[in-house]
Parts: C-alpha cells; structure tokens; sequence
C-alpha cells in the first residue's frame, strides 16, 4: 500500500517516535468507550502502522460476535481467545493495538502486552465512559438496570492492572489530531528517556493533559 507517510509525509515527531519504536508495538488498554479504538486508528494512521482491534479479530476467530460467546460460552472461553489473539497479533511485528477493556483481567495476557512495546492506559471519567457506551448496545457487561453501578465494579477490579501500563493518557473529548499528538509526544518523551538510561517510567510519571 502506497501512502502520504510512505512517500516521506511522516510529521517529524511520527517520525522519531516510529523510529525509538523500532518493532515493538504500541498497545492501547483501558474501559470501554475510553477511546481505544478510534484512536488507535489514527495513531497508527498518523505512524503508518497496522492498526489492529482485538475485540474485532477474536469475533473473526470465532465466527460470532463477543456477545454471543459470552452468552453461548461464558466469560472464560472468551478471554482465553482474547489472550490467544492478543499473542499472535503481537507476535506479527509493529503496530497499533487495541484491546478490549477486560483484556488485563489475565495475567496471561497482562504478560503479553507488557513484552509486546509501549502500552498506554487511556482513562476516562465515569460519567463520560457511561455516556460514550450508551449510544451503543453491543456492550455484553452492560446489560444491566445500573450500568453506572458495573462500570464502577470493573473499574475497581481492573484499574490496579491497568495501572501497570508503561503510560496514562487522560482521553476525553477534543479533536483526535489533537489527541494523537498528545500521545505522540508522550510515547516520544518515555521512550527516550528509557534509552538515556533512565529506566521504564511509571504511569504517573508521564501522563497526558487532562483538558483541551
């Protein structure tokens, strides 16, 4: 495929960050409609990268939709696909992957993730999670009378795990350029001072802006 980037378009700092990037990945976590997705498809756009959605892929795997299999085979079927497709996915070289918000739940996949690059916690305020996962009903988890009520028990069982990403970006609404400059900026910022010898920073150490 032939494109702007390929034909030298890159902005310096897509640029610089594919080039301290060399073959790891850059791997989005975080709750749903934290932004994962959407995102993700710019950054990799804006990285000339394969962009890859996991929840996506593991449907294509299966041949049914992840409500499906939660429904036909319980939770623990889908999330040993998900760990599955999590490693292939970040065993085929550099890319941009997103994955579903339970994804960290195992440490299976937790232990991928962390091999595979930069992985990046996108977190959100509640009530804007809430807001972004009501305009669509293919949300299994939430097939509830009180969504607000499960988005505050995954968050406290999946926060401590998201907090071991490499970084913490604060998403929220602002023009995805905008966005995906932030994060480029930020993934730039962790990997050159991991390569001046600074050692692996922890998420509060490096974290995105918090308004627009």
């Amino acid at each position: 495929m032939t494109s702007e980037n390929e034909a030298g378009g890159l902005k310096p700092m897509a640029k610089a960050v594919r080039h301290a990037l060399g073959r790891q990945s850059v791997i989005l976590v975080g709750m749903m409609g934290s932004g994962k997705s959407s995102i993700g498809r710019r950054l990799a756009t804006a990285l000339d990268l394969p962009f890859h959605d996991a929840d996506a892929e593991i449907e294509t795997a299966a041949g049914m939709t992840i409500e499906e299999m939660f429904r036909t085979h319980g939770e623990g079927y889908f999330r040993d696909g998900e760990e599955r497709v999590i490693r292939r996915l970040l065993q085929s070289g550099s890319q941009v992957l997103s994955t579903g918000g339970g994804s960290v739940i195992s440490p299976a996949t937790r232990a991928e993730i962390a091999r595979g690059g930069v992985s990046i916690w996108l977190h959100a305020p509640l009530d804007l999670l809430l807001q972004r996962v009501s305009r669509r009903d293919n949300r299994p988890l939430l097939k509830n009378d009180d969504p607000m009520a499960v988005l505050q028990r995954l968050l406290a069982q999946r926060e401590p795990f998201y907090a071991e990403s490499s970084l913490k970006f604060e998403s929220r609404d602002a023009p995805h350029e905008v966005i995906v400059d932030e994060i480029l900026d930020l993934i730039f910022t962790y990997l050159t001072a991991k390569e001046a010898g600074g050692g692996a920073a922890q998420p509060a150490d490096l974290q995105g802006s918090e308004s627009s």
